[in-house]
């Protein structure tokens, strides 16, 4: 296929990268010049793209049915998919015009950054992420095979979802992270930069959505505003629960309400999207020198001990630093007794990271 995208941000500059390293021609537009030079740029497109036979619409959710409507009639053999956050306005707009509808299929990609734009953009960032599907009640086969192409060749793992359970779910998973990650940030606006400075890794962490675009955040959650209602009902009584318990000094329903969250917290997925494994923590201390995690990993090879993760962490002025890798418990015990051997400063593994 040859492929146009619309819209040179995070998303359609990543699938753009990704398209054109899986041997696909490509072509980017935007309506900001900057950003589409930036795109064109990093893809090396041509001055002269040829007419696609696939168009990717990648800009906010207001702008979607205006762009098909235009593009259905300057590609007229064209389809099209997009990678709106959300589905029930679109497709409802979209099925008013029947020629769009039967070549228009949308799909969403769970994956982003904070960071937008796109100089922020990566080809892989796809790679093993859940990437949802949402054909029109019109949708052809040849469109439905053309956003499954598209999704596996950019490593995806395709789901499909009707377009009011999208929205309903993306909901929970999507748009409540990002109110509670900006209304944290929000919450210590008071607090003092140099006090700010002693917060650890978990302040870190839970605020890092709070970075992301609020022009993007703040059309999509308006638009979802009747599937939030919900989890934010949910959430305040949670809060006033605990605010409550607090108050009255009752630290068993203190403990009731984090014992549930920790428990539900088991729930979420791990690692590309599986059940969370209950990984150990083999705890290694390193040279600040070159080669050193590269012997770590060939120790890895020797004995066969797949790495699910890793944390490095390094004061600097100190000469050494700490990695931290997680693995199952019989390959965390069979690295251990190997980096020993080979008078690596090892600490025995352990169930928790802390």
């Amino acid at each position: 296929m040859k492929i146009r995208i619309i819209g040179a941000g995070l998303i359609g500059t990543s699938i753009a990268l990704g398209l054109k390293g899986a041997g696909y021609e490509i072509a980017i537009e935007d309506d900001q010049p900057e950003l589409e030079k930036i795109a064109q740029n990093l893809i090396g497109q041509s001055d002269f793209p040829p007419t696609p036979d696939l168009i990717i619409v990648a800009t906010p959710i207001s702008a979607i049915a205006g762009i098909l409507k235009e593009s259905a009639t300057r590609y007229p053999k064209a389809s099209f998919i997009d990678i709106g956050g959300l589905k029930s306005d679109v497709l409802d707009e979209v099925e008013r015009f029947a020629d769009i509808s039967r070549r228009f299929c949308s799909t969403h990609p769970m994956a982003g950054r904070e960071i937008a734009g796109p100089l922020a953009a990566r080809g892989d960032l796809f790679q093993g992420r859940m990437w949802i599907y949402t054909p029109s009640s019109q949708s052809s086969e040849v469109v439905i095979n053309q956003a499954l192409e598209i999704i596996n060749a950019l490593g995806g793992i395709p789901v499909e979802l009707d377009a009011q359970t999208h929205d309903a779910v993306i909901g929970g998973i999507s748009h409540l992270p990002q109110i509670l990650s900006s209304l944290l940030s929000l919450t210590l606006e008071d607090m003092e930069e140099v006090h700010l400075a002693l917060a650890g890794q978990g302040l870190k962490d839970v605020s890092r959505l709070a970075a992301s675009d609020p022009d993007l955040w703040s059309e999509l959650l308006h638009s979802n505003r009747g599937a939030l209602k919900s989890y934010l009902d949910k959430m305040i009584n949670l809060l006033n629960d605990l605010s409550t318990s607090l108050a009255n000094d009752d630290l068993r329903k203190t403990h009731e309400i984090l014992s549930a969250g920790r428990e539900n917290h088991r729930r979420i997925p791990g690692k590309h999207g599986g059940r969370k494994r209950g990984y150990w923590y083999l705890p290694i201390v390193i040279d600040d020198k070159p080669g050193q995690l590269a012997a770590i990993f060939d120790a890895c090879a020797l004995v066969q001990a797949n790495v699910e993760d890793l944390a490095i962490e390094h004061t600097p002025g100190q000469e050494s630093g700490l990695v931290t890798l997680a693995l199952s418990h019989g390959d965390a015990k069979k690295l251990f007794d190997q980096l020993l051997v080979d008078g690596w400063k090892v600490h025995l593994p352990r169930e928790s990271i802390g």
